[in-house]
């Protein structure tokens, strides 16, 4: 077993330290979070990438949301209507709903944010290839008329995590949904508002309260309900590494960590003033991610060969530690899912490195090294890919890992270029599994060529595949599509799971009222 394994023995006597971020002033409305990697991109619909996503449910609001029993419904829209022949949805907006800068939210804003929003996310992709048109009805509704009739329209709509249909003023949303939006256009209709003027990356990132947002009356339930804002000002800060973050919170420096290392948690669980809350029951699933662009990896059988090399419990080890928090998952649509099977993934992910070699000299393979990209700054991937490195090379491949923090890696992703100009062959990533639950939400499937995520397979078989998923409404036969994704993925690999895993927050128990979703969020918080 290859774990890698940090020591903190003396973490509880450097607890004890004073003032690590000097006081917190009496009786203030302020949460301080340090979230899991720092904020330097702020457009989520360019990237999808989480700590983009999570800022953006801050700013934005979306026309349907998912609720804690993975049922979509309404969230800015007050009410909608599905014509008898299944082709026309009118959408009508709730009242009183207005931008930041004090214009109201209109129908040209809600189409224009659904177009920009589809060109990159992978179910809004397939969901634009079946829209007719577009129209007006008023300034607070308009019509999506399709093509066929499509059983995926409210989910797509309503999916909770990247890349999220955030409604933009129609001007922000007219940016190339290949080129980032400008920091002065990070102007929603959400219940809090990006403090321009105070975001410094690498040290803070600031939102305040929008005073003029109305939550839905409905109580809060996942992603849906009442977004309701009980505290003043949400402070997301930079303090450098786990253990200065671990500090401060039991200081009472700070109120949140978003991410706490797992090697960790006993030390906070101690704490009779800190808790820990899992707020995302179904998880997250570790994925190791191809470039099918350039050598090695754009050979179908060099890519099998790491399925074999693979196997799921040195990762988890490596990077969760304690069972308590992780699982061994082959199923690619999450254990405990509607989705979940392992078919066609029976004899992969065994660190079969014998297999794994076998497959290397029948397909040529000619000692091309992987450029493996390693993220060294959150917790919870940084050890992901020295096991990778591990077990590839046992496997026979070699492999060039290169350093660098999440949001180079995720800046890096983007590049097509070879990887001895830039470019890359592979990286670990994380998906929460809302993002992953059938093959047209989770964005890895997508093997649509240049219109596919960072990666871009293009596979003719899975795109049909999927393309017949999303056409189908009943259950049973969409498992068996789903089933047939996941078989063809062995065949033509886009990614590979490597186990699922649980992430739990740690609060000062001052904060009560967090929200048990797939998404960090900040509504229905209090703050003693």
């Amino acid at each position: 077993m290859f774990v890698f394994r940090k020591s903190f023995a003396t973490l509880a006597a450097a607890a004890s330290a004073v003032g690590l971020l000097g006081a917190v002033p009496a009786g203030a409305q302020t949460v301080s979070v340090v979230m899991h990697s720092d904020l330097k991109i702020l457009d989520p619909i360019w990237t999808t990438a989480y700590i983009v996503r999570n800022h953006g449910y801050l700013v934005w609001d979306t026309l349907f949301a998912m609720d804690d029993k993975l049922e979509v419904k309404p969230q800015m829209v007050d009410k909608y209507d599905v014509s008898v022949d299944k082709l026309t949805y009118t959408f009508t907006l709730r009242d009183g709903l207005e931008w930041h800068d004090g214009k109201p939210v209109t129908a040209e804003d809600c189409i224009a944010s659904i177009k920009r929003w589809g060109a990159k996310d992978s179910m809004g992709q397939l969901l634009l290839t079946r829209v007719a048109e577009f129209t007006k009805v008023n300034d607070k509704t308009f019509a999506m008329k399709l093509k066929e009739p499509y059983g995926l329209v409210l989910q797509s709509l309503g999916k909770p995590s990247s890349n999220v249909p955030f409604m933009m003023p129609a001007r922000v949303a007219a940016t190339d949904p290949n080129t980032q939006i400008k920091a002065e256009d990070v102007i929603g209709s959400g219940p809090f508002i990006f403090k321009r003027d105070e975001w410094k990356p690498g040290e803070k990132t600031v939102y305040v309260k929008n005073p003029k947002y109305k939550p839905r009356s409905e109580p809060v339930s996942g992603m849906a309900g009442g977004k309701v804002v009980k505290v003043d000002r949400i402070e997301w800060k930079v303090l450098g590494d786990h253990q200065t973050a671990v500090n401060a919170l039991l200081n009472a420096e700070i109120d949140m960590i978003e991410s706490p290392p797992h090697d960790l948690l006993p030390v906070l669980a101690k704490d009779k003033n800190v808790k820990l809350f899992n707020y995302n029951p179904l998880g997250l699933q570790y994925t190791f991610r191809f470039n099918v662009l350039h050598k090695p990896f754009d050979n179908p059988k060099i890519r099998q060969a790491v399925l074999y090399a693979f196997n799921q419990k040195d990762f988890l080890d490596a990077t969760i530690g304690d069972p308590k928090w992780y699982k061994e998952c082959k199923a690619m649509f999450v254990c405990g899912t509607p989705l979940e099977t392992v078919k066609g993934w029976e004899d992969k992910l065994s660190s079969n490195f014998e297999k794994s070699k076998a497959l290397l000299k029948e397909a040529g393979y000619d000692g091309t090294p992987v450029v493996l990209m390693q993220s060294t700054d959150l917790a919870s991937l940084t050890n992901l890919a020295p096991v990778a490195k591990n077990l590839m090379e046992k496997g026979g491949f070699k492999v060039d890992m290169q350093a660098m923090d999440w949001q180079t890696l995720v800046s890096r992703r983007t590049k097509k270029d070879p990887p001895d100009k830039g470019g890359w062959n592979a990286f670990l990533t994380a998906w929460v599994a809302a993002d992953i639950l059938n093959p047209v939400m989770a964005g890895f499937f997508n093997a649509g060529c240049d219109k596919a995520m960072f990666g871009w397979p293009c596979d003719e078989q899975i795109q049909k595949l999927r393309d017949q998923y999303a056409s189908e409404t009943d259950p049973a036969k969409q498992k068996g599509f789903a089933e047939a994704v996941q078989v063809r993925v062995t065949e033509y690999p886009t990614h590979i799971h490597l186990g699922q895993w649980y992430q739990p927050f740690a609060l000062r128990t001052s904060l009560d009222g967090a929200v048990q979703a797939p998404v960090p969020v900040f509504w229905n918080m209090t703050k003693k």
